[in-house]
């Protein structure tokens, strides 16, 4: 979705999980940037790109090894700001005359401390108010000796040039990742490096729904849309977007798959045929989805199920309204980078998701994903934008497979009515206390056990439920919320007293990583 109008700024992705993130530091000072993978940046896409600065990403390489990823040699000729980061910064070393080392006890994962060298450095402005500055590092190997016009401005006791720059020709290059959370002051530096590279700020959200709607124009042309409508925020905001661009060219479909959680149906039914002037297809498929879940346990075999079986039912919708060119799906950048590498390099599959991978080619239909690179804060904003109610945007999350991932085990009937009662129970106590915009995501998962209690004077032996709510900024990682222990302890007797199937309430405290938000 490029726009030319737009001053550019250039991220070479070497496979790292968290190069979004640095497109998302980027966006926050509207910077107009996209990431390409380095086997797709040649000497003819810089003459067309002709970015204003670059950024290499991290990655899970060795630049030691022969067949290791590589920037074009003429990125480094281009006159324009370069920073190097973790892996970007030993590829940088590398191939001007540096040298990059095996681990050998050099090896940092985790927190990290870098102290200043006496000289000062425009990007680190702001930095070192105290005499050193948390960062976070994750790298085996490390740089043994800069480039040739390079000089050191920061250390760790495990990497001697954490930051390091060639001032003269405006190359810099860290060995830590500013674009993570737990680099505290991590977004400064990219503020310094954008300011020195003479970036005016110039691209918006409105900006990007200009883009998106020209983009959207251009693939569709004459074409009929189907738009897999899940009532979420991301579905929703796909949706009024490609309905603002081709109009009467689009129809949304409601798959009720029979996982969707508390009269969530009618409400979101409700709400678009009351509010928007979109033609919708409300599909009660729930007979099809449980019949082909029974009996399975294996979760991305669910998934994968799930994935299958909506495409089957929008192939079928597509062909009742005569035909259709395009499936439109509200696929987010974490979505993508958690089921495949960006780069088509080496990083891990986390989970496959069900609106990821491509359609197959029987269905006749190319993907329309007008929010492919955004995060969740960033289509809220662009919800915003297109002037979707307030409180129908800060909905917390819902993810496409539904309650079908919240109850690990055999899905049957049974479980699904009790794990909706629960969450019922406790979003109500979430919002009661005031704390339902506080939190990221919330929801009840049910166990695949059952366990003995006490009800009255009886012996009860009912399932076991899981409470977690997530604190985050982009999904991408997660706390667990500090709910007091009144608050659990109140959430808790209310389940077991109103929800009937139920003796037993934990609370869920893993963070992400190492855990994922969703339970399966």
């Amino acid at each position: 979705m490029t726009e030319k109008s737009h001053e550019r700024l250039l991220i070479i992705d070497f496979g790292s999980q968290v190069t979004q993130l640095i497109a998302r530091r980027l966006r926050e000072l509207n910077v107009y940037c996209e990431i390409h993978p380095f086997n797709t940046v040649d000497d003819a896409f810089l003459k067309a790109f002709s970015p204003k600065a670059v950024i290499f990403s991290g990655g899970p390489c060795s630049v030691i090894d022969a067949d290791s990823p590589r920037p074009p040699e003429s990125v480094y000729t281009l006159g324009v700001p370069i920073l190097g980061i973790c892996y970007g910064q030993q590829v940088m070393m590398q191939m001007l005359g540096g040298q990059v080392e095996r681990g050998h006890g050099t090896a940092e994962f985790g927190r990290a401390y870098v102290t200043p060298s006496d000289a000062d450095l425009e990007l680190l402005a702001g930095w070192f108010q105290t005499e050193r500055e948390q960062v976070w590092m994750s790298h085996g190997d490390h740089v043994a000796k800069i480039a040739p016009g390079f000089e050191v401005f920061g250390t760790s006791p495990n990497a001697p040039y954490a930051i390091t720059a060639d001032r003269a020709r405006n190359f810099y290059a860290v060995q830590f990742h500013p674009e993570v959370h737990h680099t505290p002051n991590g977004a400064m530096l990219y503020e310094n490096f954008v300011r020195m590279a003479g970036f005016s700020g110039d691209w918006t959200m409105g900006a990007y729904r200009e883009q998106a709607i020209a983009a959207i124009r251009e693939q569709v042309g004459d074409g009929k849309v189907i738009c897999a409508l899940s009532g979420g925020v991301d579905s929703s905001v796909a949706a009024v977007l490609i309905h603002e661009a081709v109009g009467e060219q689009l129809t949304c479909v409601y798959v009720d798959h029979g996982l969707m959680r508390k009269n969530e149906s009618e409400e979101v039914v409700g709400m678009f045929r009351e509010h928007y002037n979109l033609p919708l297809i409300h599909a009660d498929e729930s007979e099809l989805f449980l019949g082909q879940l029974d009996g399975v346990s294996d979760p991305e075999t669910k998934r994968k199920i799930i994935g299958k079986l909506f495409i089957d039912v929008f192939e079928q919708k597509a062909k009742e309204i005569g035909g259709a060119d395009f499936l439109a799906q509200g696929t987010l950048y974490p979505d993508v980078i958690e089921s495949v590498s960006f780069s088509g390099g080496p990083s891990v599959t986390i989970k496959s998701h069900h609106n990821v991978g491509g359609l197959p080619e029987k269905m006749g239909m190319k993907l329309v994903e007008p929010l492919r690179e955004l995060f969740k804060d960033e289509v809220r904003a662009l919800g915003v934008e297109l002037g979707l109610p307030k409180s129908f945007i800060g909905r917390h999350p819902f993810p496409g497979p539904g309650l079908a991932i919240r109850c690990p085990g055999e899905i049957t009937r049974e479980k699904l009515d009790i794990l909706r009662e629960a969450d019922a129970v406790y979003i109500d106590q979430i919002r009661k206390h005031g704390l339902y915009d506080d939190i990221w995501q919330a929801f009840v998962a049910i166990l695949p056990v059952r366990t003995v209690g006490v009800m009255g004077d009886g012996r009860t032996y009912d399932f076991a439920c899981a409470l977690r709510a997530v604190t985050s900024v982009d999904g991408m990682t997660a706390d667990y919320y500090p709910f007091s222990h009144e608050f659990l302890g109140e959430t808790a007797t209310r389940i077991i007293n109103e929800v009937p199937g139920i003796n037993r309430v934990t609370y869920d405290i893993t963070s992400k990583p190492p855990g994922t938000i969703e339970w399966e």
